[in-house]
Formats: C-alpha cells, sequence, structure tokens
C-alpha cells in the first residue's frame, strides 16, 4: 500500500543465508514459508521505530533466509497509523511490504551466492499489485508472528553453504 507523505527507512542489522541441499537435481516445486515479526520500539511525534524479523525456509529444505533490523517511519501521525495497519488480504501490516521489498534485494544476492533458488520478490504484495501468486495461504500466530506458503518452480542441487553478515 502506497501512503503519500510517509517514509519507510529499512536498516538490516542481520543477514544470514543457508543452503542446506536437497534431495534429487532436477526441477522441482518449491515452498517457501515466512515467519515475520514486527515489534514496535519508539514512538514519537511523526516517527515510528519498529524492529523486525523474517525467516524464510523452504520445502524442501534447500535453503534458509534470516533478515532482522529495523524501520523507521515518518511521516503525519494518521498516515503512520495506516502504514501499521493490517492488510485483509496478507494479513500483514502494510508496513511489511517496504520492509520486504529491503529484505528481498538482500535475500537475492545472498541466493546468487548460495546457488539456490531466491524467494518470490512479490510475497507480501497483494496479487492485484504484483505478479499472481499460485497457493497463498496465511496463518495467523501468537505474538505477531505471520506464516506466508509460496510455492515456485526451481531446480535444486545436493550442497551446503552458508553467508552470513551481521552489524551492530
Amino acid at each position: 500500500m502506497y501512503v503519500p507523505n510517509v517514509s519507510v527507512k529499512v536498516e538490516i542489522s542481520s543477514l544470514l543465508g543457508v543452503r542446506l541441499g536437497a534431495k534429487g537435481g532436477g526441477a522441482e516445486t518449491i515452498n517457501f514459508d515466512v515467519k515475520a515479526k514486527l515489534e514496535e520500539k519508539e514512538r514519537k511525534s511523526q516517527m515510528v521505530v519498529v524492529g523486525f524479523g523474517l525467516l524464510l525456509n523452504t520445502k524442501p529444505n534447500v535453503v534458509k533466509f534470516e533478515v532482522e533490523g529495523t524501520a523507521t517511519i515518518t511521516g503525519k501521525d494518521v498516515e503512520i497509523k495506516k502504514m501499521l495497519e493490517v492488510d485483509p488480504e496478507t494479513k500483514v501490516p502494510y508496513v511489511f511490504q517496504s520492509i520486504y521489498q529491503h529484505a528481498f534485494t538482500a535475500m537475492y544476492l545472498m541466493s546468487t551466492i548460495l546457488n539456490a533458488p531466491p524467494p518470490p520478490n512479490n510475497l507480501l504484495i497483494p496479487p492485484k499489485q504484483g505478479v499472481p501468486v499460485e497457493d497463498v495461504s496465511v496463518e495467523v500466530g501468537a505474538e505477531a508472528v505471520e506464516a506466508v506458503s509460496v510455492q515456485a518452480a526451481t531446480a535444486a542441487e545436493e550442497e551446503t553453504s552458508e553467508v552470513g553478515a551481521s552489524s551492530k
């Protein structure tokens, strides 16, 4: 969701990618499961800072990505409130669309280094805004954790690699 006059600055503090390997070597369907966490850290007039965590796993176990950081949302309080509202289609706060786009860039780069399938770039965007995605299901768990399952076709190889980056 685009909200005019609202800025979302995303800072990634930790990034981890692990190639877990896979059985078989041909083209197979990969499911991406996402667990997302959003926690308010600070609130001032016309600014909110939220901490986030994203964990993406594939089924079968091919690759795992973990991304953590903060997002600073600035703008009018009413517009910030809109960004923190939950999208009725995806069941995820609108601000996660912006956060995921930044995290996707890092995960895509890491997936090329690991020679692993990248996650879809439109994972948290409703189908009307992005490319239609088949078999999307969202489950709401405790403590603002969301789960999204997406299918994508890809080729997998047996191999294990790990790449990580962290800044504090």
